[in-house]
């Protein structure tokens, strides 16, 4: 199958069009203003570094996706991660260190990574690398979170490094919220949500996107009430089972379909709110983005992943370079004989193709 765009100017448009977005949604805050319109030149430059590099036939993506931790405080229900064995109760063990993830953070600004999102488990519980990601102002670091660890501390820091943007994960009202991530979460997180508006701090909201909850999500009403709160950006992530038992809430092509339409009406009625979906419409894009197309990630151990959906590694960063890691036999395997460009019934290509991942993997390995 033969690649439908030019996926370098494609990826390089989406980091514009974020970032203009982003720059209009913070108009009135004086702050964020001010460090958005010093990102937009660095993003500028690190376009400049990924066309260097395809020129020189490494092909760097935008984004890179970092789970810094593998322990979490909560039990959501269906959760990858922990149906993955990748996030645990119990302090984490053969954790990357805060000077490997600098490491990691200064050699993605240097092959010209514009986005680099902090995941876990809950990467609240690693405020040392947090601290550190603030020092790489180049670099917007968006923290996906379940908001239940913010304090004092946290919000002190994400006041004086405004690259660092906390995305709180809601799963629509009170009860969608607290049935899938325990009681009392929903009040929390609101309540985080208005002190951060009260300092003026800019945030966004992650919401896995099921069945049940579809509709909820995609209303007027719900994205209103974010809002209102100071919601400034909105990640629409579709539900990928990774149990036979869960897939029932897994988005089919109609509800991707109500998807992408009701994103396209929120855009237009919603102009104050950046909004995002993941993976979103993949024809637009020309397929899958994972294994480096668009994005790859880093796990907790330094193994470099097609996506969080696909926990399988041939190398670790930990004794390599991410530029090495983008030239892995696995990564190639993907981009290279069109598996990222398949068709596929859900919403995750890698999951539903993971016998061939294993098989690629188990390949590479022996080459």
């Amino acid at each position: 199958m033969s690649e439908p765009i030019d996926l370098q100017q494609y990826l390089t448009v989406g980091v514009e069009t974020i970032v203009k977005d982003a720059l209009r949604a913070t108009l009135k805050n004086p702050k964020e203003s001010l460090f958005m319109a010093r990102f937009a030149k660095a993003s500028e430059k690190s376009s400049a570094r990924r066309e260097e590099n395809e020129k020189k036939g490494l092909h760097v993506p935008s984004y890179l996706i970092a789970s810094i931790t593998s322990s979490c405080n909560l039990h959501c229900a269906g959760c990858y991660s922990r149906a993955n064995n990748a996030t645990e109760d119990c302090a984490p063990v053969r954790q990357l260190t805060t000077e490997q993830w600098e490491d990691i953070f200064h050699q993605a600004e240097e092959l010209g990574i514009s986005f680099i999102l902090l995941a876990g488990g809950e990467p609240l519980l690693r405020y040392d690398v947090l601290e550190t990601a603030g020092k790489v102002q180049n670099i917007l670091f968006p923290i996906f979170t379940n908001g239940t660890f913010l304090n004092d501390r946290c919000f002190a820091l994400l006041d004086r490094c405004r690259n660092l943007i906390p995305v709180i994960s809601i799963e629509g009202d009170r009860e969608h919220t607290d049935t899938r991530r325990g009681e009392g979460v929903y009040d929390k997180v609101v309540g985080n949500m208005e002190r951060m508006q009260k300092q003026g701090i800019l945030f966004g909201s992650s919401i896995t996107v099921t069945t049940e909850n579809l509709q909820e999500v995609l209303s007027d009403e719900f994205v209103s009430l974010l809002a209102a709160k100071g919601c400034k950006a909105v990640f629409y992530i579709e539900f990928v089972p990774v149990t036979d038992e869960a897939a029932y809430l897994a988005p089919g092509d109609a509800e991707r379909e109500q998807i992408r339409e009701g994103i396209d009406r929120l855009r237009r009625e919603h102009p104050e709110v950046v909004f995002v979906s993941f993976p979103g419409d993949e024809k637009s894009s020309g397929g899958c983005l994972a294994a480096g197309r668009g994005f790859f990630h880093i796990n907790s151990h330094g193994g470099a992943e097609p996506c969080p959906f696909s926990p399988y590694s041939d190398i670790n960063v930990a004794e390599t370079s991410l530029r090495e890691a983008l030239d892995s036999g696995l990564f190639h395997a993907l981009r290279d004989n069109g598996h990222l460009l398949e068709d596929h019934v859900g919403g995750c290509v890698l999951y539903e193709k993971r016998d061939l991942v294993e098989q690629l993997l188990m390949q590479s390995a022996k080459g």
